[in-house]
């Protein structure tokens, strides 16, 4: 799916906010699937009540939907803790995470503005790091803040506590694989409260609550390049998550920078791996500020497009045949395939296969995946 660009920045009001949270928190949701909804109904309130009949075509007997209260109280307890809610396109929101593939509609927010800064770089490696490393990411964050960047990792140990800690009086952004109440390592605890005392910001895309599953720490690693210009990988193993994170940043057009290690130390394997392929060798600030001279400009404007209490009522879906159904299903296996391609091989009306996708999704059938390509859930 394309990145939902068009948006321009607006608040929602609270029967939206409520109505994107319930839809973001529906059974077999994601972001890319939300947007598509939204396209396709014209607003969330209209989607919510479309996704019963939809998964029911795409063959699920009874659906999981968001309920009103659950919402209510989630938005609830943010306000209890001093956080907020915000959705995509609404001040605050990251500048740049707007434009990555598939942007997560609603972000649990705890903090000062950092977030909507500009100029923002992530800095990740491994938690088992030297004291050399852990120097390295401190003297990098506190050199770039300076500068004005703020400073985004994922609060976990190592690296990333380094360079929150070296960033508090200039900017830090911690982002949470689970809710932002449930923290992880626990012994961060006081790092988290200088976070916030310093006026950073901690988020996560997850509900309050929610403890953190393996699967959900890429996703974390997609918003911390999301959210940044850059991502400075120090000390990454071979098939450390800090390569997902420059995975990330890679496929969402942002600058790769490595620190180079000793080649006998295994902890160094995964940072001279990305130099050998291209990233940008560092040893200093200055060398990462040389290679942003030229990409410090303002982050993109959104483009405009109707708000949803300004958008036309859609016309009720249509129904797609069940042979053009089999056909989209028969046509799907294991391997994810490009959307684009399936719609090529298929010869069929565009919208009603996104739609047949729409009710498999929903269904449970078929999983989407990055760089927008889906697959059959056998």
């Amino acid at each position: 799916m394309n990145t939902p660009s068009r948006y321009k920045a607006h608040r929602l009001s609270d029967a939206q906010r409520l109505a994107w949270l319930r839809l973001i928190r529906s059974e077999n949701i994601g972001p890319a699937t939300f947007f598509e909804l939204l396209d396709h109904a014209g607003s969330a309130e209209r989607a919510l009540d479309l996704l019963p009949e939809l998964s029911r075509r795409g063959g699920k007997k009874s659906y999981r939907l968001c309920s009103l209260e659950d919402a209510e109280a989630e938005l609830s307890a943010h306000r209890t803790r001093g956080a907020e809610l915000i959705a995509f396109g609404e001040d605050g929101y990251p500048p740049h995470l707007r434009h990555i593939d598939g942007p997560p509609p609603v972000l649990s927010v705890q903090g000062g503005p950092i977030l909507a800064h500009p100029k923002a770089l992530g800095i990740v490696g491994a938690r088992n790091a030297s004291l050399s490393g852990r120097k390295l990411a401190a003297r990098f964050a506190q050199e770039l803040g300076q500068q004005e960047f703020a400073i985004v990792s994922g609060l976990a140990r190592g690296i990333d506590g380094a360079a929150h800690e070296a960033a508090l009086a200039t900017g830090t952004v911690a982002v949470f694989a689970g809710g932002i109440d449930i923290l992880y390592p626990p012994e961060h605890n006081r790092l988290l409260a200088a976070i916030l005392d310093s006026g950073g910001t901690v988020i996560s895309e997850m509900p309050l609550g929610w403890k953190p599953r393996g699967r959900d720490f890429p996703r974390r690693n997609r918003l911390i390049s999301g959210i940044s210009l850059g991502v400075i990988v120090i000390e990454a193993a071979k098939a450390s998550g800090s390569l997902h994170t420059a995975r990330y940043a890679l496929e969402q057009n942002r600058e790769i920078f490595a620190v180079p290690g000793s080649p006998l130390d295994p902890r160094s394997e995964g940072a001279n791996g990305l130099i050998r392929q291209g990233a940008t060798l560092v040893t200093s600030a200055g060398d990462v500020l040389e290679s942003l001279s030229g990409r410090l400009e303002p982050a993109l404007p959104l483009q405009q497009r109707l708000l949803e209490d300004e958008r036309a009522a859609p016309l009720p879906p249509s129904d797609p045949d069940d042979d053009l159904r089999h056909k989209v299903l028969s046509a799907l296996g294991p391997a994810p395939v490009d959307l684009d391609e399936l719609i090529r091989f298929l010869g069929a009306d565009t919208r009603s296969i996104h739609i047949i996708l729409l009710e498999l999704e929903l269904a449970g059938k078929i999983e989407r995946h990055r760089g927008n390509k889906i697959s059959a859930l056998l």
